[in-house]
């Protein structure tokens, strides 16, 4: 069993914490997420978006939408709607904002939502994606399972996440960078001293690769497959009901 790494380490759920700190970095959250990334990450969600077309499905739901940069990259999937849920209030109000300049309110829906209990009925939606959000979730067994639950029969599951780089030299920069580089630009431009603290905790923590597809195999997920990209910085997991 993994370690709970909670954002800033007090009483207090996990949920509630990650829901504050998000509110906290939303109105910066952008900048730093491509700043940090190098906007590699924006090459991560075409994939998904991708594999996500090859269903042609016509209902999509993005759980942990953020502020719904892969909801909107989803219009490219050409599906009939696209609903984002998110714990983090701040987070929705400026992904509301964006829909809104491309146009794509009358597409995209954002609900504020718990992950662990989704308000959607079994078998509504045809695919569900989640980038980044999963290492959040206070029971990620309870999450996954709640997904398999609204996802219709043959439907899938796509899930983009950290993972941790195994090969030289590749691994050490990259600890070294999340560890020491990505804490400093962090708090100097979010002005939160834990957000960015808490990723490499959060990260180092997660059950990644075979251990968080065992997981996925046991709450009900089939036909598993994952694809590492950009070095094993992140892998990207697919699983059907």
């Amino acid at each position: 069993m993994t370690k709970e790494v909670k954002p800033y380490n007090e009483a207090g759920s996990k949920k509630q914490q990650v829901a504050e700190m998000f509110d906290n970095i939303s109105e910066r959250y952008d900048l730093l997420n491509h700043l940090l990334s190098l906007s590699i990450d924006k090459g991560w969600r075409k994939k998904v978006v991708k594999m996500a077309s090859e269903g042609e499905p016509k209902l999509i739901l993005d759980v942990a939408t953020g502020t719904a940069d892969l909801a909107i990259a989803l219009a490219k999937a050409h599906p009939e709607k696209i609903t984002g849920i998110d714990i983090s209030a701040g987070m929705l109000s400026v992904g509301r904002e964006k829909v809104a300049k491309k146009n794509m309110s009358s597409l995209i829906s954002l609900e504020q939502a718990d992950s662990e209990d989704l308000p959607f009925g079994d078998n509504t939606f045809d695919a569900i994606t989640v980038a980044f959000g999963v290492r959040n979730f206070e029971n990620l067994e309870k999450g996954l399972a709640e997904m398999l639950r609204v996802l219709k029969p043959g439907g899938r599951l796509l899930v983009l996440e950290f993972s941790q780089p195994q090969s030289f030299p590749f691994k050490q920069v990259y600890n070294f960078y999340f560890k020491y580089m990505l804490p400093t630009i962090g708090k100097l431009v979010s002005k939160d001293s834990r957000a960015y603290t808490y990723l490499p905790e959060s990260v180092k923590a997660f059950p990644y690769g075979d251990a968080f597809s065992a997981i996925m195999k046991k709450v009900g997920y089939e036909n598993g497959r994952r694809i590492p990209v950009t070095f094993g910085i992140a892998t990207i997991y697919e699983g059907k009901k």
